[in-house]
């Protein structure tokens, strides 16, 4: 199979794959779920990162300094980009940025409109640029990319609980919501097939988007979703937390051993 479909598949069945997993959890309020997935997402991400994606940026760069440096920078501009308000993610139905405090009849339809309309596009930004990271993945090697788009799916799909939580709460249907949903996880497909094409002249740019890959999924790992394990004290939570994490973790270890077999 050619790269070209390769990012095609990865970018379109992962996203759709992603909101239709958050629609089961999210439409049927199977809380604990959401709670175990995050745990797990942490993993994947992680997994990712220091298993994967920066060995194989550091391979395939000249200056490992300036890579080291780019993630850094990448860390600072994602954060600036949530306190802005471009690019944030809420993983549970409580999200302090976009969800109205006030219950619904106290608001307008106009207000719920735009708080979820807000928050869609957001989101297709978001989705937007996990296209162009699953590309660069791709193009660099394709059981890299299989890897990158697990990740990816792992820690969407609590996030887009939290998207589908918002919409509800702002006055959408379900069908709207799902609908919705799925028409901005069309921007992961958009971004990947642009990137191919745009990338494929520009090899030389791989490492430095690898490395703000390795930046966007650490910032999430430990500034949106980790924070959130927090709230949970008890010593039965911290060890299924740690335990899925270790899960994450070791399925990526074991999609790098199915793939390079």
């Amino acid at each position: 199979m050619s790269v070209l479909l390769w990012i095609v598949a990865a970018s379109f069945v992962g996203g759709a794959l992603s909101v239709l997993c958050a629609a089961l959890f999210a439409l049927n309020a199977r809380a604990h779920w959401v709670n175990a997935l995050v745990s797990y997402a942490i993993g994947a991400l992680l997994g990712a990162v220091f298993l994967d994606i920066l060995p194989e940026a550091i391979k395939l760069t000249t200056n490992p300094a300036v890579l080291s440096g780019t993630v850094l920078a990448g860390i600072l501009l994602f954060f600036t980009l949530e306190k802005l308000l471009l690019w944030r993610h809420c993983h549970h139905d409580h999200c302090e940025v976009h969800e109205p405090h006030e219950p619904p009849a106290a608001h307008g339809s106009h207000e719920h409109g735009r708080s979820g309309m807000m928050i869609m596009v957001g989101d297709t930004f978001h989705n937007f640029v996990d296209g162009v990271i699953i590309a660069a993945a791709f193009l660099t090697d394709v059981h890299l990319g299989v890897v990158t788009a697990l990740a990816i799916i792992a820690h969407e799909i609590p996030q887009e609980v939290g998207d589908f939580m918002i919409l509800l709460h702002s006055g959408y249907s379900k069908a709207q919501a799902l609908t919705l949903n799925l028409v901005s996880s069309l921007a992961t497909l958009i971004g990947g097939v642009l990137a191919y094409f745009a990338l494929q002249s520009m090899q030389g740019a791989v490492p430095t988007l690898l490395a703000l890959a390795a930046a966007s999924m650490i910032y999430v790992a430990v500034a949106d979703l980790i924070p959130g394990l927090h709230q949970r004290t008890r010593l039965r939570d911290t060890v299924e937390q740690v335990s899925l994490i270790v899960a994450g973790v070791s399925s990526i270890f074991l999609v790098n051993l199915a793939v390079g077999a």
